[in-house]
């Protein structure tokens, strides 16, 4: 197949990063895939570094730019184009009229990593959605959400796994010598949280949880970055709170490594602090690797979590309800084996996913 990856904005994150992935995994199953990016080096550098062709395009706005969209159409026309695949919803608009333009040459595929906000059943959003041959969801969760809040057709509402290579961190070194690389203590509990350092992560939070815990044996691992372009404000709160609880010797504060498997399987438990996730990468990649979850009870956490039974759930922004989460993981550990962690997240392995992904744009050529 012929597939193009439209990635539109300056943003860059995970989805940007998805994106990129899904694209490089294709490419590897002998699809001709074309990377369609802004020129602001992250995505190019990407593509070239694993030999996959890239357009660099205009930035466009996030509604009918009719122009930009003429010019799409026809980037895709010339490459002959069957497939077109976005992920995010800035893209929506320009690769709509794209299709229009073209008179349907390709089809149009929306794989959602962003919930819903607003309802999106009036006329405009509509009319908009009706060019998309493919509506893919990562979850139900967020499949019923579609349902209900759009009038997209639900014969191109699909439920599709976030992809995830979970050999990865199957393969992470063991306990003992994931602690020794980070140099963290080989005989405390430690509990953990990845990602920016930002408010909506929950850091602070789960600071506050441990630092009303009675257990002495017990250490917090944070491992990550502030935010680009926000400042140091949230860190500053963060070394802040340490200093005044007196816990400098129990908290350790790691930067971002690409190894992240090496985090979590150093670590005892991993927190998803975040108030509603809609799918959390960093979730099934702790799951992956075998560690233990303690996840706030909303969105995409207590779905992957099967509401409980593949880890500990607390109620969301709550310091006091995830402090009982962690004491109840204190008590009861790991009361699922660790095959069986991993196996929670078979469905999300790349292969299994990618052979879903290539039967759905099989059946809409």
């Amino acid at each position: 197949m012929r597939i193009a990856y439209l990635l539109g904005t300056e943003s860059w994150g995970g989805l940007e990063m998805n994106q990129l992935k899904n694209a490089l995994w294709m490419h590897e199953r002998g699809h001709f895939v074309k990377v369609y990016c802004l020129d602001n080096g992250k995505a190019k550098d990407f593509c070239s570094s694993n030999n996959i062709p890239f357009r660099v395009i205009e930035k466009h706005k996030k509604y009918y730019d009719w122009k930009a969209a003429r010019t799409l159409k026809n980037h895709f026309l010339e490459d002959e184009i069957e497939h077109v695949i976005i992920r995010d919803v800035r893209d929506m608009s320009v690769s709509a009229a794209a299709k229009s333009f073209s008179k349907n040459a390709f089809r149009l595929h929306y794989f959602m990593e962003m919930q819903l906000g607003v309802d999106k059943r009036n006329i405009f959003h509509t009319n908009r959605f009706r060019k998309f041959d493919t509506w893919s969801c990562p979850l139900h969760w967020l499949e019923e959400q579609v349902k209900v809040k759009t009038k997209m057709k639900k014969e191109n509402i699909v439920q599709i796994p976030s992809p995830l290579d979970t050999k990865i961190f199957k393969n992470a070194p063991e306990k003992n010598e994931a602690r020794k690389i980070l140099g963290l203590p080989e005989s405390e509990i430690l509990i953990g949280l990845a990602g920016r350092f930002d408010p909506q992560k929950g850091q602070l939070m789960l600071l506050e949880a441990f630092s009303k815990l009675e257990a002495k044996n017990v250490s917090l691992v944070f491992i990550g970055q502030a935010t680009m372009n926000e400042g140091n404000e949230y860190v500053q709160q963060i070394e802040q709170f340490i200093r005044e609880h007196k816990i400098e010797s129990k908290v350790h504060l790691l930067p971002f490594r690409n190894d992240t498997e090496t985090f979590y399987s150093a670590i005892d438990a991993f927190v998803m602090g975040s108030k509603c996730e809609t799918v959390g990468m960093v979730t099934l990649e702790a799951m992956a690797t075998g560690t233990i979850v303690i996840g706030s009870n909303a969105g995409g956490t207590k779905e992957i979590l099967q509401n409980g039974k593949l880890g500990y759930l607390f109620e969301p922004e709550n310091a006091d309800s995830l402090r009982k989460a962690i004491i109840d993981f204190l008590d009861r550990g790991y009361f699922i084996p660790k095959e069986e962690i991993q196996n929670g997240v078979a469905a999300f392995d790349k292969e299994t996913v990618l052979d879903q992904v290539e039967k759905r744009l099989e059946e809409k050529k």
